[in-house]
């Protein structure tokens, strides 16, 4: 590995290399990418905080930096960027804590051949029994991540939204969805903020291939 440095800022200057190597697959995906940012029935303040949440699941250090600084020029203040961070983080956690009701089926041997239903959710609450201490903080901080603040109540269910596509926890989508409606959200809205979420995931990882054309030449 001749270069040790494996992110650096520098290295997103490559990305047009790609529009080279796959022009038209590259030419559809910047089309599909700004047509899922541009504001629509959510303002471009709002798909770019659910863009800078998003980027915190994928982990992907390039949409971090777009984005941030997308969502600066948007006026977002540094609280409400924290707000949409710490909402992503609730969310990723949360998918985790969510499956373990899968989790419990298995352990406990349970002959139904379905995988998931909505009615196994509720074994959920068997967790706080087994670790009590571990459980009730993570409930404290999932709501406190989601109470109104510099952002709504209803922009934080549409960030949840777009957040429980990215981990894909079904449980995660039906609750959060749910809570968007409850918050006056229309299905409009919640469906442009799956687009954000569906272009932040594949934007991951087309940002990513710059990486693979660094290691490419690398010999």
């Amino acid at each position: 590995m001749g270069n040790d440095l494996l992110y650096a800022k520098s290295y997103f200057e490559r990305l047009p290399e790609l529009g080279d190597l796959a022009p038209d697959a590259f030419k559809a995906f910047v089309a599909f990418d700004k047509k899922a940012l541009e504001p629509g029935k959510l303002g471009g303040k709002l798909k770019e905080l659910i863009a800078v949440a998003v980027a915190h699941v994928t982990g992907c250090p390039y949409c971090i930096d777009v984005h941030v600084k997308n969502v600066k020029k948007q006026e977002a203040t540094k609280e409400e960027v924290s707000e949409a961070i710490l909402v992503a983080t609730a969310l990723k956690a949360g998918s985790s804590i969510a499956h373990s009701v899968n989790a419990l089926n298995t352990y406990d041997e349970k002959g139904d051949d379905a995988l998931y239903k909505a009615s196994y959710f509720s074994r959920l609450k068997e967790l706080s029994n087994l670790h009590e201490g571990a459980f009730h903080a993570f409930v404290d901080f999932d709501q406190q991540s989601m109470k109104e603040g510099a952002i709504s109540a209803k922009d934080k269910e549409l960030i949840a939204v777009a957040v429980a596509h990215t981990t894909g926890c079904p449980y995660c989508i039906d609750v959060h969805t749910k809570g968007a409606k409850k918050q006056g959200a229309s299905k409009e809205e919640v469906a442009e903020a799956i687009f954000v979420a569906t272009a932040l995931k594949a934007g991951s990882a087309i940002a990513h291939s710059v990486n693979a054309l660094n290691a490419y030449d690398d010999e």
